[in-house]
């Protein structure tokens, strides 16, 4: 382009400007240029030419894109076009690029262009306006990333998944590659000691990501250990507790690289130029440390950029702890609720049971449902199911309790209905007991559920009561599954309502399923629907007791459930009758010898004449006991099975008391030696009176087995 336009503020004074008007616009701070109708410069300040870095000369007559290919300029050059085309001004356009004046660093732009027009409306041009807004560009996409940062770090309470998150933010955003590095101990939950750390220390590999996907500069792999070299920013980040820059890692100027050879040659070879370490502190206490290196991205770290990389490390760091601190406090809330439940179900003679603890959250495991198996006198069983409503150590803690009085209230031998009767004033205790403390009332216990069974393999009876708890379900030998009319009864805690007991004549060979409502019940489904499927996974229920319970747990609740499911499934047995002897005598001293002549002769049947001495002194004091205290026949019963159990019933209520003899006594001591030659013995209540027993440890199996149920044959026994 050649001699001035009549719109050329160069040109010289028409009168219409004054010299200082055309002055002001060759040095105003913000850089102008005005291009013809061909987009070809026209017009340019000195602002603008020297934030260019092309000389005036070089840039007139030529289009944007002919001179600073750094920029886009296309993009640009277009929306010059749609300017002149539409008359419409384009405000505040803002995009990024390099020129000629800062070829090494990438700087950000506003610009806005309006059309230029003559007195007469001709299209003369455009005239753009351009202001350096790098320093505004990188606050608000610091804060951008930070914004990001913030959403991306610390969605979970796991430590793992918490320094992966950190990587992730970090790349491609702010590095090439970001590596996180945290002490062995934090991933186990543990709390080191505070301030920086010395000495030797294992760090291992806890997150990592590469712009190239393959994770080329790592010398880890997640999950081993990540080994620190002697006088690395790592090490000195560890002891000083201070971020490290590294601008430029060049061996010639790095002092510690140039004592590592390999990792010189690797970072020349992988084209790392530059880095940062920043350690991850919480609470003044140092959990790792957070590489991050360039090699793709041509700009070197800056300060700036160390700045907000410890913003990354330090929000990390918080969701860090507390993710640590969640580990260790679940850790102790597992451990709680596993010394909870029982570690083996005990062995008795009267079913085959299994179980299975399904929570809701695996990675939080801890919940309110609970089971038992509880042996009672007379070779029956007890089957306990409950569930606490939440999760934690609070709701570990009910279920613990309410486990323990369970135990206590069986060993009562009481009723179904009276023991839930028991255990709901217990709560009531539980609640009030809470309600005068400090930290305000825990209603854990309130609202929670039981069922208790108790199961009779010489009877074949079962007898059941619930409080607020789904109904069992009861499979025939034949496959007929139902779910027993048994009365609901009030949740625990309510106080003042009744529960009710239900009795069932069960054969030999049928299942006994207990669970709680997790298994059955979800949002989308009703109770029924629940119910239903856990029939068809029950109709075959001859399969090992395994895989009965594998097909519930895979057919009946939702995956994941929604609420912990716990599963007791039981098979009947039934006590040969050649195993259980009964004899009914009147209340008479004479029958005493008679009692103790008959349980010789059985012994021998059985084979354990050895336990001949034991089993008469029993029968003896117990026989002489009755006969003393109560009125009516007396009922004697020995049952053998892994232990012989010697069973006395009368019609009165009065229960024995076990008492220390003095010298000059001529009785009181026929107890303590019941007790002290067997294993242990106690007193039962019936409708019609009590029975007390005593039950001897065998040394071997006994011979026979019950009911379709193989064992192994056995010697006579000692019992002493």
């Amino acid at each position: 382009m050649t001699g001035p336009y009549p719109w050329d503020p160069d040109a010289g004074d028409t009168g219409s400007e004054p010299a200082w008007l055309r002055h002001m616009l060759r040095q105003a701070p913000i850089g102008i240029a005005i291009v013809d109708t061909e987009l070809r410069c026209a017009w340019l300040n000195d602002t603008l030419e020297r934030n260019g870095g092309i000389p005036r000369e070089q840039r007139l007559g030529k289009r944007l894109s002919d001179v600073l290919p750094g920029l886009p300029a296309r993009q640009l050059e277009t929306y010059m076009r749609n300017v002149l085309d539409t008359g419409t001004p384009l405000i505040d356009h803002e995009y990024r690029g390099r020129t000629a004046a800062d070829p090494e660093h990438e700087h950000a732009y506003s610009t806005s262009f309006f059309r230029l027009e003559d007195q007469t409306g001709a299209v003369l041009g455009v005239c753009y306006l351009v202001i350096d807004v790098t320093d505004r560009w990188n606050a608000r996409h610091r804060l951008a990333l930070l914004s990001d940062a913030g959403a991306r770090i610390g969605t979970t309470l796991d430590v793992a998944a918490t320094a992966q998150e950190l990587a992730d933010a970090a790349v491609p955003a702010l590095a090439d590659f970001a590596a996180v590095d945290l002490l062995d101990t934090i991933l186990r939950g543990a709390e080191p000691a505070p301030g920086p750390l010395r000495g030797s220390v294992d760090l291992r590999r806890t997150g990592q990501r590469s712009t190239d996907g393959g994770l080329a500069e790592s010398t880890s792999a997640t999950g081993e250990i990540a080994p620190i070299a002697p006088g690395s920013p790592a090490e000195r980040s560890l002891v000083d507790g201070r971020a490290v820059l590294e601008p430029v890692l060049d061996p010639e100027t790095v002092s510690w690289l140039a004592a590592d050879p390999p990792a010189a040659a690797r970072a020349r070879e992988l084209g790392m130029h530059s880095l940062m370490v920043i350690p991850i502190r919480a609470r003044g206490i140092t959990l790792g440390v957070a590489h991050f290196f360039r090699r793709a991205t041509p700009d070197p770290f800056e300060g700036d950029d160390l700045i907000l990389a410890e913003e990354f490390v330090s929000r990390a760091a918080v969701a860090i702890d507390n993710a640590r601190r969640f580990t260790r406090e679940h850790a102790a809330a597992l451990a709680l609720q596993r010394s909870l439940l029982p570690h083996a179900l005990p062995k008795q003679p009267a079913v085959d049971v299994t179980s299975h603890y399904m929570p809701a959250d695996p990675r939080a495991g801890v919940g309110g449902d609970w089971f038992d198996v509880i042996p009672l006198s007379g070779a029956r069983v007890a089957l306990v199911i409950g569930d606490v409503a939440g999760h934690g150590a609070h709701a570990a803690a009910t279920m613990g309790r309410l486990r323990a009085s369970v135990h206590t209230l069986a060993d009562l031998d009481m009723a179904p209905d009276e023991l839930l009767a028991h255990l709901d004033d217990l709560v009531i205790r539980f609640v009030d007991e809470e309600d005068t403390g400090y930290d305000g009332v825990d209603t854990t216990a309130l609202g929670a559920s039981c069922l208790y069974a108790v199961y009779d393999p010489v009877s074949r009876q079962c007898s059941m009561a619930r409080a607020g708890h789904p109904p069992p379900a009861v499979v025939l030998p034949d496959g007929e599954v139902t779910f027993p009319d048994l009365p609901a009864g009030p949740p625990l805690g309510l106080g003042g309502l009744p529960f009710e007991s239900a009795e069932f004549d069960l054969p030999a060979g049928s299942l006994i399923v207990l669970y709680t409502d997790g298994l059955v019940a979800d949002r989308d489904r009703d109770i029924e629907s629940g119910l239903e499927r856990l029939r068809v996974a029950l109709a075959d229920p001859g399969r090992p007791l395994d895989d009965v319970t594998k097909s519930v747990l895979d057919t009946v609740p939702v995956h994941p459930p929604e609420d912990d499911v716990a599963l007791l499934v039981a098979r009947t047995r039934v006590l040969d009758t050649s195993r259980v002897v009964t004899w009914e005598l009147p209340a008479d001293p004479a029958v005493v010898a008679e009692a103790r002549n008959h349980t010789n002769r059985q012994l021998t049947v059985w084979g354990l004449d050895d336990a001949a001495f034991t089993t008469e002194l029993v029968i003896s004091e117990l026989v002489t006991n009755a006969i003393r205290y109560a009125r009516g026949p007396i009922r004697i019963r020995l049952i053998r099975d892994d232990t012989l159990i010697c069973e006395v019933s009368d019609t009165t209520s009065t229960a024995p008391r076990l008492r220390h003899a003095r010298t000059t006594d001529e009785g009181g001591r026929g107890l303590f030696l019941v007790a002290q030659f067997t294993q242990r013995w106690g007193t039962r209540y019936t409708q019609d009176g009590k029975t007390i027993w005593a039950e001897q440890q065998l040394a071997s199996a006994p011979t026979g087995a019950p009911t379709g149920i193989p064992g192994p044959e056995g010697n006579p026994a000692n019992l002493l």
